[in-house]
């Protein structure tokens, strides 16, 4: 059975380490390897309990939340398992950050998956160099606990096992999870860690019009690393060729907000039948429209609806008559 670490004054545990180490002489000059290497045991323990008690007991007690305390006063840094090791006290950290993120919701990102986000341009984060990352360092990109977490890792770990594509894999878990937000270490598990995760992701949102949408996608109010279907339907088939960057270019110009009636994400409550902002043509395609900033503005899903479904075919100038009425 591992030996649990100590926690007390580390004052104190220092003290007794450089006892420890003092004394370690007559070891040294022993003729037996064992005997050397067996009397670094004790100093090894007591290095490893010092690291546990940096973080008092009664803050946390366990190994596992002494990880998360951890993490907790660095969000949005990048992290070393060595330092994990350290804090915790136990070799099987990696275990226990598997643990917070997918038992206890905690968004922690690993080396591999930044990395494959990064490349994506998903996970950019400012004065650190992602692609420098190593498997074993993390980041916890949200300080907010996610409680439906491990319903949806269970939901990830059957859709994971089915014989079929990645994008499709990924698809199909974003549709269980419609309207939630979920994060890349999720997308990529269910993919079975394919490299290619964050690629479909991208095919899935510009090729085929899926609305996922990022921080860097049309949703700001999302944080860096986090994706979410809006809704379990795909955009027409002229609207997937609006480019990523003019959807941004006209969601800022508008303020991201519904150009009839202002609602934002930021105003988003329960009930409320706006939940997403969609861009309209002023000049329908279907009559030789452009996708491009200065025919397209951003109407909530409701005012969106009401155009098409009315089957309204105004002019520029009508078009603006009802915007502004």
């Amino acid at each position: 059975m591992a030996r649990r670490s100590n926690q007390e004054n580390p004052e104190i545990l220092r003290i007794e380490l450089l006892d420890l180490i003092i004394n370690y002489e007559k070891h040294l000059k022993s003729d037996a390897l064992r005997d050397k290497v067996i009397g670094l045991i004790p100093a090894f323990q007591k290095l490893r309990d010092i690291g546990s008690s940096l973080i008092p007991k009664n803050i946390a007690s366990s190994g596992r939340d002494r990880i998360l305390q951890y993490l907790l006063q660095y969000p949005g840094v990048i992290v070393k398992g060595e330092e994990l090791m350290v804090v915790s006290g136990i070799n099987d950290y990696p275990r226990r950050v598997r643990e917070l993120r997918r038992q206890f919701g905690w968004s922690i990102i690993s080396g591999e998956t930044a990395k494959e986000m990064y490349r994506e341009g998903e996970l950019p984060l400012e004065g650190i160099d992602v692609l420098q990352m190593s498997t074993d360092d993390y980041i916890l990109i949200n300080t907010h606990q996610d409680k439906e977490s491990a319903y949806r890792w269970n939901v990830a770990n059957t859709i994971r096992k089915q014989k079929v594509g990645v994008k499709h894999k990924i698809l199909e878990y974003l549709k269980e999870n419609v309207g939630k937000v979920v994060n890349g270490e999720e997308l990529r598990y269910v993919s079975n860690e394919a490299t290619e995760w964050g690629r479909r992701v991208r095919e899935l949102r510009t090729e085929e019009g899926w609305p996922i949408k990022t921080k860097n996608t049309g949703r700001p109010d999302l944080k860096v690393g986090e994706y979410i279907l809006e809704e379990d339907k795909q955009d027409e088939e002229h609207d997937r060729h609006i480019t990523d960057i003019v959807r941004v270019k006209v969601l800022e110009r508008d303020h991201y907000s519904c150009r009839k009636c202002s609602w934002s994400y930021d105003n988003k409550i329960p009930n409320d039948p706006r939940h997403l902002l969609e861009l309209h043509h002023i000049k329908h395609h279907k009559f030789g429209g452009d996708n491009d900033e200065s025919n397209l503005v951003t109407l909530c899903n409701v005012h969106h609806d009401y155009i098409h479904s009315k089957g309204k075919m105004w002019n520029e100038e009508e078009f603006f008559n009802w915007l502004d009425g």
